[in-house]
């Protein structure tokens, strides 16, 4: 279609896969108060952009396998340590964060749009990003098919899931680095310190409504899909940047929710 350029398509495409695969994701998230967790691993994001520079490896395959080394660093320490959760992600998010900008300010010949992947450039989605979205979003369809009634049950009660059998650290380690990969691959789409909130806000407001799991997670979806859209729309029309734009819609829409579920 001359009349719709390839970056737009490239960039709907890009925002609504990453908004279906943060669906089912975030409604565990929430279930499990994991929002610091996934902050954490935002903030390790650009620790990987780092070291990608440092090591002069490509960018992309630099976030990812950095957010996997850490996603899977947190899971084991979790397991170990006696710090509780909360301290334990403090300091890796903040840790990470500062080595990932001490490392940046070092690369003094290289130019890199820092802007872009803190808050997110939508329209530089490319081919290879849609690839890797489609084969993250393949894997998280095959990881739920086999056990979104087990990560239902470890949610309930891990102790009794463990007793009935369900492998509880396998899947949970499992569930952290599907995490991992759809937070390193949302770095182009609203940014390490907003892609949280695509994970938390629809499902948050879905939870407002729905009755069962399956129903918050097709709401979730939903909803989701409506942030990217309105806020791509957004961003076009008002010119400001996709990322807090998405961000913006998808609190926009909890809002309302929120205010039309009070009465009851």
């Amino acid at each position: 279609m001359d009349w719709f350029p390839d970056f737009l398509l490239f960039a709907l495409f890009g925002g609504l896969g990453i908004a279906i695969i943060s669906a089912p994701l975030g409604v565990f998230m929430v279930w499990q108060r994991q929002s610091y967790f996934g902050a954490t691993l935002a903030h390790s994001a650009l620790l990987g952009v780092s070291m990608g520079l440092f090591l002069e490896m490509d960018l992309s395959f630099s976030v990812i396998l950095f957010a996997l080394i850490i996603a899977f660093g947190i899971h084991q320490l979790s397991q170990k340590t006696q710090l509780s959760s909360d301290t334990l992600l403090g300091i890796l998010a903040h840790s990470s964060l500062a080595l990932g900008l001490a490392l940046l300010s070092l690369q003094n010949t290289v130019q890199i749009d820092i802007m872009g992947y803190l808050f997110g450039d939508i329209l530089s989605v490319t081919s290879t990003d849609l690839m890797l979205i489609s084969m993250v979003g393949l894997i998280t369809l095959v990881f739920y098919l086999f056990h979104w009634r087990d990560l239902l049950n470890i949610t309930l009660n891990p102790e009794l899931a463990q007793v009935e059998g369900v492998h509880v650290k396998a899947i949970q380690l499992q569930y952290v680095l599907l995490l991992a990969l759809m937070i390193a691959l949302s770095m182009k789409i609203v940014g390490v310190l907003l892609v949280t909130s695509l994970l938390i806000i629809p499902a948050a407001a879905a939870r407002r409504f729905a009755q069962t799991p399956e129903a918050m997670l097709l709401y979730s979806m939903i909803l989701g899909i409506v942030s990217v859209v309105l806020g791509l729309g957004t961003s076009m029309t008002w010119d400001i940047p996709t990322g807090p734009a998405i961000v913006l819609v998808a609190t926009a829409l909890f809002l309302l929710m929120l205010i039309k579920k009070a009465p009851n």
